[in-house]
C-alpha cells in the first residue's frame, strides 16, 4: 500500500510526465509533446517524433530523465493570455489546439516552468521534484501508438508509458506483480486450456467459446441464476433487436447512440438497434399489465447478450468485447422495500464471491455535482437515492468508499470491487438504484389508497459481464478452477492398452453420475500422460494399471494435494459429488 496520499503520488507521476517530455525533446530535437497525465500505476506522455523510437530506446530516455531530475528544484507558475500562450507554442499545433479550446471555455491558462522547460498545464506537481522523487522509483514501461484526442481521424502519436511509485521497493513489488500477471494472462491461458478462440472473419471483440469454455460460462451462470431464483426472481426472455424508439424514451439514444449497432428493416425501412442493455425491455414487460402494491416487489432475470460498438483499439481478449453476456436482473419495488431488497442483493453477492474465492469491498458510485448535465432526473431524487445507498452500506457493515462521477446517468449504484489473487481490484457486481427510468417510461402501481404510484427500479448483475468476469477469474485462479467449475473434473489415465477396457468402464460410470470425465486413450507413456494432465490443470487424475484392474479400483492423484491413494469407483464418485455439491 502507498504511504503517501494518492494525490501526492499523482502529483509525482504528473511531474514525471513533464520530465519525460523535457528529456525526449532534448534527445530528439523537433519532438512535439502533446498531453501527459498521471494514470493508475504511473504516467504517460504523447509525442509527435521526428523519427520512430522503440522500447530499446527507453533506457536512454530514462537515463536522461534521472540526469535532469537533479536540477528540477521547483516549478514556477504563471498565468498567461491566449495570445502569449500561442506565441510560446507556435511550433506545437497540439498545444495551440488546447489553448484555443481552454480559452474558448473561459479557463485560466497557466504556464509551469522548471529548469528552462515550459509547459501548458493546470498544475498538480511535486513541490520539490529533486527531493520528492526517488530516482529509482520510476521506470519507463512501453511504447504504443495513440490517436490525438482519441480520434481515429487525427494524427497517430507515439505514447511512452512510465511506472512510478513512492519508493523503489513499491516499484519492484509492482514489477513482480506484472510478471505474475503475464503468467496468468487469460488470453494465454485461454489458448493453452482451449477455452475460447477469436476469428478475423467473425470480428474483433466477438470471442468464440469452445466446449470447455462454454462449460465455464454455463456453470457460472447456473450458480448466479440459482442464487436469484432462490430469492424470488423469475426468468424472462427478450429479443436481441428493438426499434430505436425504445432507447430514445429511455435516454440511452442521446447518451450512447454512437455506441449502438444499427439494423435497418429492408421491408418497412424502420430503424432497429442491437440492444445495448436489457432494462428498457424488462420495463416493457412490467407495463404490459396493471400492477398493484400486492404484486411488488417484482423481480425479473435473464442471462442474455447485449451489443456495444466499442472502439477496436480498446478491445482485448475477454476483458473488453462487443458481444457482452450479462446475468442481468431488475427489481421493481416500493420505496419502503428498497432496504430489504438491497439486503438480499448483498447476501447474494457475498455468497457468490465467497464461493469464487474473491474478497471485495463496495464502491458507492455517486454523481459528480460539478457536472450535473451528465445525469438525468431531479437533483432531490438523486440526493435521496445516494443517502439511501450509503445508509444501506453502513448498516451492512461493508467496507466501502464513495466515488463521485462513477454513477450511471440514470442513478447511483453500489459497485462491488473484487480483489484478485495478485492484488488487483476489478469492478464486477453492481446494484443500481433508479428513480429516472420508471418515470421516463411511466411505470406505476396502484397503492393501498387506490392511487397510482411510481415504483423504484433496481438494476442487478452479480457476475456482471460473463466475458469480463471470466477474464478476471481465469487470471485469479491461473486456470486452476475448483472441481465444480472445472471443464474436465477427472482425467482417466490407463497405463497400457490392456488397461483400457476398465478405464472405459470407470469413465462411463463417472459420466453417468454427472461428473465430467475425460479418458486419455493415447498410446503414450504414463509419465507423458501425467505431465499433460498437470498442464491441463484438471483437479484429479485417476491412474489405472494392473493392480487397479485386478482390484476394480483407481489410484487418485490430486492437482492440489498430490497422491491420495486407492479408491473404489463408487467411493470416488461419492467423494467427487460431495465436493462438487459443496462447491469446493
Amino acid at each position: 500500500m502507498n504511504d503517501k496520499p494518492k494525490e501526492s503520488l499523482d502529483h509525482i507521476r504528473h511531474t514525471l510526465a513533464h520530465l519525460l517530455a523535457a528529456s525526449v525533446r532534448e534527445l530528439y530535437p523537433g519532438a512535439k509533446n502533446a498531453i501527459g497525465p498521471a494514470v493508475e500505476d504511473g504516467f504517460y506522455q504523447d509525442f509527435e517524433l521526428p523519427s520512430p523510437i522503440s522500447e530499446s530506446d527507453l533506457p536512454k530516455i530514462e537515463e536522461k530523465m534521472r540526469e535532469k531530475l537533479k536540477s528540477w528544484t521547483a516549478f514556477e507558475r504563471r498565468e498567461v493570455s491566449a495570445e502569449e500562450a500561442k506565441k510560446e507554442f507556435s511550433w506545437n499545433e497540439y498545444k495551440c489546439e488546447l489553448i484555443d479550446e481552454f480559452a474558448g471555455e473561459g479557463k485560466t491558462l497557466t504556464f509551469y516552468t522548471i529548469d528552462g522547460f515550459i509547459d501548458l498545464c493546470k498544475g498538480g506537481h511535486a513541490e520539490h521534484p529533486a527531493q520528492d522523487i526517488a530516482p529509482d522509483s520510476f521506470k519507463l514501461d512501453r511504447v504504443a501508438g495513440a490517436y490525438w484526442r482519441g480520434d481515429e481521424t487525427k494524427p497517430m502519436l507515439t505514447r511512452i508509458y512510465g511506472l512510478a511509485f513512492e519508493t523503489k521497493e513499491a516499484l519492484d513489488a509492482y514489477l513482480r506483480m506484472q510478471e505474475e500477471a503475464k503468467k496468468r494472462d487469460h488470453r494465454k491461458l485461454g489458448r493453452e486450456l482451449d477455452l475460447f478462440a477469436t476469428s478475423d472473419l467473425v470480428g474483433s471483440g466477438l470471442p468464440l467459446f469452445t466446449p470447455k469454455g462454454t462449460i465455464l460460462r454455463e456453470e457460472i451462470n447456473a450458480f448466479s441464476q440459482g442464487l436469484r431464483l432462490a430469492r424470488g426472481f423469475q426468468k424472462v426472455w427478450i429479443p436481441h433487436i428493438t426499434k430505436n424508439d425504445l432507447y430514445k424514451v429511455s435516454g440511452h439514444w442521446d447518451k450512447f447512440g454512437h455506441e449502438l449497432f444499427l439494423v435497418k428493416s429492408q421491408e418497412t425501412k424502420d430503424q432497429f438497434v442491437l440492444k445495448p442493455m436489457n432494462c428498457p425491455h424488462h420495463q416493457q414487460i412490467y407495463v404490459s399489465r396493471p400492477r398493484s402494491y400486492r404484486d411488488l416487489p417484482i423481480r425479473y432475470m435473464s442471462t442474455t447478450e447485449v451489443y456495444r460498438d466499442e472502439k477496436t483499439g480498446e478491445l482485448g481478449g475477454l476483458s473488453r468485447v462487443r458481444a457482452i453476456t450479462q446475468d442481468d436482473s431488475h427489481i421493481f419495488c416500493t420505496v419502503d422495500q428498497i432496504e430489504s431488497e438491497y439486503q438480499s442483493i448483498m447476501e447474494m453477492v457475498v455468497e457468490f464471491y465467497r464461493v469464487m474465492g474473491m474478497q471485495f469491498r463496495a464502491r458507492l458510485s455517486f454523481r459528480d455535482p460539478a457536472e450535473p448535465e451528465k445525469y438525468l432526473g431531479d437533483e432531490a431524487l438523486w440526493e435521496r437515492a445516494q443517502s439511501q445507498l450509503e445508509n444501506i452500506a453502513k448498516s451492512s457493515n461493508f467496507e466501502y468508499f464513495i466515488a463521485p462521477g462513477e454513477a450511471a446517468f440514470y442513478g447511483p449504484k453500489i459497485d462491488f470491487m473484487a480483489m484478485d489473487a495478485i492484488g488487483r481490484e476489478h469492478q464486477l457486481a453492481t446494484g443500481q438504484l433508479d428513480f429516472v427510468q420508471p418515470a421516463r417510461f411511466g411505470l406505476v402501481y396502484t397503492d393501498t389508497d387506490g392511487k397510482d404510484k411510481m415504483p423504484v427500479m433496481i438494476h442487478l448483475a452479480i457476475a456482471g459481464s460473463l466475458e469480463r468476469f471470466l477474464s478476471v477469474y481465469i487470471e485469479h485462479t491461473a486456470g486452476n478452477f475448483p472441481l465444480w467449475l472445472s471443464p474436465v473434473q477427472a482425467a482417466v489415465l490407463p497405463i497400457g492398452e490392456h488397461h483400457m477396457a476398465f478405464a472405459q468402464e470407470v469413465s462411463e460410470s463417472l459420466k453417468a453420475a454427472g461428473i465430467r470425465a475425460e479418458l486419455d486413450e493415447r498410446n503414450e507413456t504414463l509419465g507423458k500422460k501425467i505431465r499433460d494432465w498437470k498442464l491441463s490443470k484438471s483437479p484429479y487424475a485417476l491412474v489405472i494399471g494392473d493392480k487397479e484392474v485386478e482390484g476394480k479400483q483407481v489410484t487418485i492423484e490430486s492437482r492440489d494435494n498430490g497422491k491420495l491413494g486407492e479408491s473404489s469407483v463408487d467411493a470416488l464418485i461419492e467423494r467427487l459429488k460431495k465436493e462438487i455439491t459443496e462447491k469446493k
